[in-house]
């Protein structure tokens, strides 16, 4: 019964880590050195993203992309740090390649996962979809190391490099001002404020002439 209670145990494919988790800790080999995630980047978020294979069409233009934008990155305090399962040598090669012929230098910090270590850790081998190539995964990690924001897509769709800094954006903002962020919010844009919980809340709500309001319960603010 307990060798069954084994075979059974060991069959279960790990939990893919969730929005509000503390992000999985490993060790790791990139492109600007060794890492752990517990000591990633401290103080600051971390745009964590894998992509299917080194010298690839599609991948080719998102790690160029991530690159030429970097800085908006830094602007937010928040690090870059890329992953496929590929060798740290494929890795100097790529960027090589990427350098030579666009000008664009990858300059930050590309994990070697060759032994899918990280990639089954956070999920990014999907079967269905592949198993031996990371989907085009993205984990956005606030200082604290806890996963604030997941975005997943298929081998064959290119990410928006512009939703991804709006995404980064609004966390910073929700987490700044206790507000929520409506549909399309950009930076600049009125946030939402909680709706009230009492009566008293309420009649403060219609009362206050300082927030456009939809009604009680929509309500928006510059903040």
């Amino acid at each position: 019964m307990e060798d069954l209670k084994e075979i059974n145990n060991a069959e279960q494919p790990a939990q893919m880590p969730r929005i509000g988790d503390q992000a999985p800790d490993f060790e790791a080999v990139t492109t600007t050195g060794k890492m752990k995630m517990s000591e990633f980047a401290p103080d600051k978020w971390t745009v964590m993203f894998s992509h299917p294979a080194d010298f690839t069409p599609v991948c080719t233009t998102e790690m160029s992309g991530f690159a030429v934008r970097k800085k908006e990155f830094e602007a937010l305090n928040t690090e870059l740090l890329g992953l496929s399962i590929d060798s740290i040598h494929s890795h100097i090669g790529w960027v090589d390649s990427v350098k030579q012929n666009t000008g664009v230098y990858m300059d930050f910090p590309i994990i070697a996962d060759i032994d899918m270590k990280v990639s089954k850790l956070y999920g990014m081998l999907q079967p269905n979809e592949s198993e031996t190539a990371a989907v085009r995964a993205v984990f956005f990690i606030d200082p604290s190391k806890k996963i604030r924001l997941i975005m997943y897509y298929p081998l064959n769709v290119g990410r928006n490099m512009d939703e991804i800094l709006r995404c980064l954006e609004a966390l910073q903002f929700s987490d700044e001002h206790g507000a929520a962020c409506p549909l399309d919010w950009k930076k600049g844009e009125k946030g939402i404020v909680p709706p009230p919980k009492t009566l008293k809340a309420y009649e403060d709500r219609v009362a206050d002439e300082s927030i456009e309001k939809t009604t009680w319960y929509l309500a928006k603010k510059q903040f």
